[in-house]
């Protein structure tokens, strides 16, 4: 028998012949009107494409009349299978409209539903039709942050535990959040952001998804807290914008108490690389009676610290694709992160060799391509101080609307010109290159082929205007082909309402052609799939901002069921997307940042920027010829492409000195650090000030804290503010000064050469006569002031690092490479 089954050459066409034959549920739309907006429901054994055909017997040459858009087994798990006439009950229970026999006023996801909820015996909900499983990095994700939390609560069980998932857009981060929320039998959680356009997101994967199909949604749009039923699990949507809105005199605000009587199972900050996340934002979820939140609080002194009930939980985890900040500042050690990055995903598409079907194959590969504009357009708008080209000055507008027009409109023309190839200078060198003329966005066939629809990023909305009403005048009929759209200004939408007059604008976004026109909206948390380039037209310093801005064109464009008779079938249509800027310090800076900054590997910077742009190349357009740049390069033209002013700047950031509370209190309780401190001019009343500092912080911690039970009288009210003044106004003293101190550190670093060596080892054990000279201090009590906490290490690695790779640059030109092969030395690592 066993022999039969191997040699017996039939088998394998019985087994094939079953396959084909396996019953089916299918759906497809008539073109005919008496059948517009409905869907004929059936079922066959006999393949879907061969069916449907079928009832077309009189079916005349040219274009099908039909289009299949669902083709489901019917297989139930017992062997058995549902027929259509199950699938029609469930339809009209739904109370779908069903006029013609088979046929339902309904969509395809509305019978896939019917079928789901067939073939789960009515165990979940209608609508509930979502049942895709998570991709390798999401388990490891969940994997990774529940060991965590658990063996958190194991050490420390006082402790709250926290986590970040450090992912680039388009991980999955509610779908997997949620998964986590399972793993951890999570029953109450909370989700806070600044972003409130993310909320469909959180809201479309709990109620369509079959694995939370207990879970309730509650937001201040959607079901309250009141209504939902508190034994069953639930997540709530919170806005920081209205959390930490408070009464008149700093309490809370009545309609949000509820979120503070929770003890919450988990507190997730979503887009937590936004700008606006300060330390009084964390103050809503953090304890008062810890010394180390309290130090957290007053980190950086933005503002004054206020005192608020906060929301409770027993783990926080933080969400962000650029999380920057966050990595800056030390918030999170090495095992309290999760990677997710770019060039994670793109090697993950490379690297796939399972049979299933690769789950990264529509995420297109980026290309950034920068361009040195020709000194005759971009003088107009040289920054001296920055030694660059300033993109808001070039693209600085006056009036407003159809009236809107360029200050620098001759300019901006030129700059027209040239990207589609059309610029008289360029066209010249253009002919001398011959075939090897440089791909511009709109000239070479190559990017005209795919930039049908592009995003350009302007500094304001009357530039945008100035820019739609550019491109209409009769000079650029090129760019009458492209419809443009001004996503600015309040008629554009707020939020998620700005998406839509694009989509509708695009129409069937394979026959049109646009150009969407912003300065604000639509750079964050959106999608609009036929985008395959974006033109960066505005400053963007921030490397979150550039990140979040750029990665909108990344986002996957398939078409489904494309010849209308195979809806399981997916075409592809975007493989690539550009970035392209005109600005190429700037950009090359950033790609330096988003490779070094979120990547957690112990490797140097030049490795790091070697694997990024092995997925991200990077080419570069300078004097009519376009180059590809490898790490060395761009890593010298971000680092060095600053003036000195700039580069002095880094020595004056706020965030390399500490001067919280919990600081402070330690140096005013060390006699040694206060006396080494006050021998430093400038320093001679620290203890005074400190203690004023300290003193003020309690009174009005105090006094807000009596505002919660009676209200304060206006004496009192200015009285508190006199008095927050001042204390912001020492603490900003001191501040300055410490800086002031630090800014004599790169004087040192100039004067030694021992650049492969920490800096702190540099000054203790190899330089110290020469730091005396230099800053005023001796060793020891330089020891003492690292061992109070204050200097950031973090911030200190990063202004040094940067420091002497434009050192090293500088010197190139004379022929000397003096440190090319060493490590490089940090503030405590190397």
């Amino acid at each position: 028998m066993d022999k039969y089954f191997i040699e017996n050459k039939d088998l394998p066409l019985v087994i094939a012949e079953k396959k084909k034959n396996e019953p089916r549920i299918y759906a497809y739309k008539d073109t005919n009107t008496q059948y517009e907006g409905l869907l004929k429901v059936g079922f066959t054994t006999i393949g879907v494409k061969k069916r449907v055909k079928q009832q077309y017997p009189t079916l005349k040459p040219g274009k099908i009349p039909y289009e299949i858009v669902l083709d489901e087994s019917a297989q139930l798990d017992d062997g058995s299978f549902l027929t259509d006439h199950e699938v029609h009950k469930i339809l009209r229970n739904q109370g779908f409209l069903n006029p013609k026999g088979e046929w339902f006023r309904c969509s395809a996801s509305d019978v896939i539903s019917a079928i789901k909820y067939i073939k789960s015996g009515g165990n979940i909900e209608f609508g509930r039709n979502w049942d895709f499983k998570m991709r390798p990095e999401q388990l490891n994700a969940v994997n990774i942050t529940a060991n965590y939390y658990r063996k958190s609560k194991n050490t420390d069980p006082d402790k709250i535990p926290q986590f970040l998932w450090n992912a680039k857009m388009r991980f999955g981060k509610t779908f997997t959040a949620y998964q986590l929320a399972l793993e951890m039998n999570w029953k109450k959680i909370l989700v806070m952001t600044w972003q409130p356009v993310v909320k469909s997101a959180w809201q479309e994967d709990i109620s369509r998804h079959v694995d939370f199909k207990d879970w309730q949604f509650c937001s201040r749009d959607a079901l309250s807290y009141a209504e939902i039923d508190k034994k069953k699990p639930f997540v709530c949507f919170g806005s920081l914008q209205d959390f930490l809105g408070k009464n008149n005199v700093g309490g809370i605000k009545s309609k949000n108490e509820w979120a503070h009587t929770i003890n919450w199972d988990c507190i997730i900050f979503d887009e937590y690389h936004y700008g606006a996340w300060r330390d009084k934002t964390k103050d809503l979820f953090e304890q008062d009676d810890s010394e180390d939140l309290e130090y957290k609080k007053s980190l950086i002194v933005n503002g004054l610290d206020e005192d608020i009930l906060p929301i409770t939980t027993h783990h926080k985890l933080y969400l962000s694709g650029t999380p920057f900040r966050a990595l800056k500042s030390g918030e999170f050690l090495e095992d309290q992160i999760f990677n997710w990055t770019y060039s994670d995903e793109q090697e993950a598409k490379e690297n796939w060799n399972s049979k299933e079907e690769n789950p990264y194959r529509a995420l297109p590969k980026m290309i950034l391509l920068t361009y040195k504009l020709p000194d005759s357009i971009k003088n107009i708008a040289m920054d001296e101080e920055y030694n660059e080209f300033d993109l808001n000055t070039f693209f600085m507008a006056k009036g407003e609307g159809d009236d809107a027009e360029f200050l620098y409109k001759n300019d901006v023309q030129k700059w027209l010109d040239l990207i589609r190839g059309s610029y008289l200078e360029e066209s010249t060198s253009n002919l001398k290159l011959g075939s090897k003329k440089p791909p511009l966005p709109f000239y070479d066939t190559r990017l005209l082929n795919v930039l049908s629809h592009t995003f350009w990023f302007l500094p304001r909305v009357n530039s945008c205007f100035a820019m739609r009403n550019l491109l209409l005048e009769r000079q650029n009929s090129f760019y009458h082909d492209y419809k443009i759209i001004v996503a600015a200004g309040k008629k554009a939408g707020i939020g998620v309402k700005a998406i839509k007059p694009v989509r509708e604008a695009m129409g069937e976004p394979l026959k049109t052609k646009t150009i969407t026109l912003s300065c604000r909206k639509l750079n964050m948390g959106v999608t609009i799939k036929p985008w395959t380039g974006i033109f960066m037209l505005r400053n963007l310093s921030s490397p979150e901002s550039y990140f979040q801005t750029a990665f909108r064109v990344q986002s996957p464009w398939e078409e489904y069921n494309p010849d209308s008779l195979n809806p399981n079938s997916k075409e592809i249509l975007k493989h690539r997307c550009y970035i392209f800027d005109f600005s190429p310090s700037r950009s090359l800076k950033q790609i330096s940042d988003y490779s070094t900054r979120l990547s957690q590997s112990d490797k140097n910077a030049e490795t790091k920027v070697s694997e990024f742009i092995k997925f991200l190349p990077v080419l570069a357009y300078e004097n009519g010829r376009m180059t590809e740049l490898d790490a060395g390069s761009i890593l010298d033209i971000a680092l060095s492409g600053v003036s000195g002013t700039l580069l002095a700047r880094r020595w004056e950031d706020a965030m390399l000195v500490n001067v919280d509370n919990l600081t402070l209190s330690r140096l005013l309780k060390n006699e040694k650090a206060m006396r080494a401190l006050e021998s430093i001019i400038g320093f001679r009343n620290l203890n005074q000030d400190i203690e004023i500092i300290i003193n003020k912080s309690e009174t009005i911690k105090k006094t807000k804290l009596e505002a919660n039970e009676k209200e304060l009288s206006k004496k009192e009210k200015k009285e508190l503010s006199n008095e927050e003044k001042e204390l912001k106004s020492k603490r900003k003293m001191i501040q300055d000064k410490l800086i002031k101190f630090a800014t004599r550190i790169p004087i040192f670093m100039y004067l030694t050469d021992y650049r492969e060596k920490k800096l702190k080892d540099v000054i203790t054990d190899l330089e110290p006569g020469l730091f005396k000279k230099v800053t005023g201090l001796t060793v020891k009590d330089f020891e003492l002031l690292i061992s109070l906490n204050v200097f950031n290490s973090t911030i200190m690695n990063d202004a040094i690092y940067k420091f002497k790779r434009y050192e090293d640059s500088s010197l190139t030109y004379t022929g000397l490479n003096m440190h090319g092969d060493k490590s490089i030395g940090l503030w405590d690592t190397v």
